[in-house]
């Protein structure tokens, strides 16, 4: 399942022209930029936004583990399930980068022992609970499965700070915009942009937690986390006369 983003727009992004703008971090003035004789108008407005994403990612470990007064017996059965795990995923179309197997052989007084594991990352959440089925369908108590672990991949995380950050810069030319309608000006391009903040939190118990005491999660279900970024930008516009000819 692909990641899916929300953005939410400030609830006052809509009125913070009027009342206190000093507040809000609104600043209309006046300053030389190049020399004395050359003055530029300019709006300084700040921006915040945050964007929510859930988990991209989720791993599983599945396990084998048999016991054989021959190493070659116990080897035999364990690699079997195990080749069948393999083929399970390979139908599923996973790739073998997706998939980790680890193999461990010892010995207890008279018997040989083998546990093996494997591991394996989904990106389709649909499909890693078909294959999760489907093994404990077939192979029922010679195998374990263990719960699903989600997570956030790097790439998931460096596309929700990139998106954040624009919908800040957006929500700040938006503030300025309606700055320069009631200003009789006309915005002008950026002058400077710069991130004052940003902020990440998880929040997977959140939507439990507002459930009340008569609705506790599952034990059993997986909880896909959430990860939240704010950001707060600070943007400067230059000012134009609506009435000033493109040259």
């Amino acid at each position: 399942m692909e990641s899916r983003m929300f953005p939410a727009m400030p609830p006052s992004a809509g009125r913070e022209f009027a009342g206190s703008e000093k507040e809000q971090g609104l600043e209309v003035r006046t300053v030389n930029r190049q020399s004395p004789s050359n003055r530029v108008r300019e709006v300084q407005v700040t921006g915040t936004a945050e964007v929510c994403c859930l988990a991209d990612r989720v791993s599983v470990r599945v396990s084998v583990a048999n016991s054989k007064e021959s190493v070659n017996e116990v080897t035999n059965r364990v690699s079997r399930r195990l080749e069948y795990i393999l083929q399970t995923l390979r139908h599923h179309g996973i790739s073998d980068k997706d998939i980790s197997v680890r193999r461990f052989l010892h010995r207890e007084a008279e018997l040989y022992h083998m546990d093996a594991e494997v591991v394996v990352t989904f990106s389709n959440f649909e499909k890693m609970e078909q294959v999760c089925s489907v093994l404990l369908e077939k192979l029922d108590k010679s195998v374990c499965v263990g719960t699903p672990q989600f997570y956030h991949s790097a790439g998931c995380l460096s596309q929700l700070r990139r998106q954040v950050c624009v919908f800040a810069v957006e929500n700040a030319q938006q503030k300025a915009s309606g700055v320069s309608q009631l200003l009789g000006q006309s915005l002008g391009p950026p002058l400077l942009i710069r991130e004052e903040e940003t902020k990440e939190w998880r929040n997977e118990e959140e939507e439990y937690g507002s459930r009340g005491q008569g609705a506790a999660p599952l034990s059993h279900l997986p909880r896909t986390p959430i990860v939240t970024a704010s950001s707060r930008v600070s943007v400067s516009f230059s000012l134009r006369d609506r009435d000033r000819k493109k040259l």
